[in-house]
């Protein structure tokens, strides 16, 4: 039997400009797919082969067409589905967020608890609902070093960093924050706000590596210094050399972490030297980087600061990162709330 040949009707400039802006951005997949079978109709595809593009059946196909010939864009949409009553009481949703702390990577496990309990079949789509309803997202779990290190020493050290801050809001000391970093033409790869159906691309590519050292403080005053090749002693104590100079009414307190350059003998050797200067400097304990501000200074320019174009070339990324780094302070600012 022929199987008889069935296309949507011409349509108007007006369809298919609307047609075309539902394709690219609605937030609803399944709409954008209709929207896409009734263009592919439209321009002569067959019901078989929009099926196979739209990887559905004919059957699919052959009903989106009538919906459009019958109610246009409405109907597009899914139609009102009736509610019924909720599967699980909300004592027993309590009991799903519950085992969810025991059980954060598993709902099939999940799943097959709440059976045991209260012998109720449900779904992970029931499951995954009441865990989004409850404020919760599936996202990458963070690796941490806070179980290597010493909470003792982590504690007193926040609670000298608090009065450090507050004799430098209070004008006693100059309180700043110093680290290393690098960049490269390896962009840390951000998120960013896209339209649907299309994807921003950065540039990425292996090229020479700018080092940047850096001494922050609370409120966004910084110094830092750039160079091409590898960090190492002497380069750190020729950067605080530097910083050494730099004129103040008052005492600076630096706070640098446990890196091997920074507990050298070499670089010990130099303490004396820069207290004479007003300097002191302080250790933060092993595994706490959150403590150093200059971390956070650090991802708002990988993450947030530097522009796309930064990764087009090495030169590119010179000149991109010099103009962040010049802003700092200024133009770009971070709040460290306390």
């Amino acid at each position: 039997m022929k199987i008889p040949v069935k296309f949507v009707s011409p349509l108007t400039d007006e369809q298919f400009v609307e047609l075309k802006s539902i394709m690219k951005n609605s937030t609803k997949p399944r709409v954008r797919q209709r929207a896409h079978g009734i263009l592919l109709s439209s321009e002569g595809f067959p019901i078989d082969e929009i099926a196979r593009i739209c990887r559905v059946d004919r059957d699919t196909v052959s009903r989106w067409i009538d919906n459009w010939e019958s109610f246009g864009v409405s109907g597009l949409n899914d139609k009102p589905r009736p509610g019924g009553p909720p599967i699980l009481t909300e004592s027993e949703k309590q009991v799903v967020l519950e085992l969810v702390k025991e059980h954060p990577r598993s709902i099939p496990l999940i799943v097959a608890f709440i059976f045991d309990k209260t012998k109720k079949k449900v779904s992970g789509t029931t499951v995954k609902r009441i865990l989004k309803a409850a404020k919760l997202r599936w996202k990458r779990i963070r690796a941490s070093v806070k179980g290597q290190r010493d909470e003792a020493e982590f504690e007193a050290a926040s609670i000298e960093l608090a009065e450090l801050k507050t004799q430098h809001k209070n004008g006693e000391i100059e309180l700043w924050f110093f680290d290393e970093t690098g960049f490269d033409g390896q962009p840390s790869v951000p998120y960013a706000w896209q339209p649907i159906g299309e994807t921003i691309e950065v540039p990425s590519k292996k090229t020479k590596r700018l080092n940047v050292l850096g001494f922050l403080t609370p409120d966004n005053q910084f110094e830092c210094f750039s160079f091409e090749g590898c960090i190492d002693t002497s380069v750190v104590i020729a950067c605080f050399d530097q910083f050494a100079r730099i004129k103040t009414p008052i005492p600076r307190v630096v706070i640098i972490d446990n890196a091997p350059i920074h507990t050298s003998q070499e670089f010990i050797e130099h303490l004396e030297n820069w207290a004479k200067k007003g300097i002191t400097l302080k250790t933060l304990p092993t595994y706490s980087p959150e403590l150093n501000i200059i971390e956070i200074l650090w991802r708002f320019i990988k993450y947030l600061w530097l522009p796309f174009f930064a990764f087009l070339s090495y030169e590119s990324l010179v000149v991109a990162l010099e103009n962040v780094l010049k802003q700092i302070g200024s133009e770009l600012q971070i709040d460290f709330a306390d």
